[in-house]
């Protein structure tokens, strides 16, 4: 347990963070697996770019708060794209 005052608010702030963060991390997932879904229940490209868009802005969010790194942004991002590519591909 902390001893010091400042120690004690230390360790406030990071379990605000740990929820803050936990929260967000959960709504990167749950955006990954909206687009996902899209592509399996076979919705229109439109829908699908949607919720791309969606989950993309979300990734890059949590690029910027520090939550992930940049290639894993890349790496999701990239993935993403190439499975709506070869799922809508005419």
């Amino acid at each position: 347990m902390a001893n010091t005052k400042s120690a004690k608010k230390c360790a406030l702030q990071n379990e605000k963070c740990r929820i803050i963060n936990t929260a967000r991390r959960t709504s990167i997932k749950t955006a990954i697996k909206k687009v996902l879904i899209a592509i399996e229940q076979g919705l229109s490209v439109e829908k699908t770019t949607v919720l791309f868009r969606d989950a993309q802005a979300q990734l890059s969010r949590a690029r910027g708060k520090g939550l992930i790194h940049a290639n894993a942004l890349a790496r999701k991002t990239s993935r993403l794209n190439k499975k709506i590519a070869l799922a809508y591909k005419k």
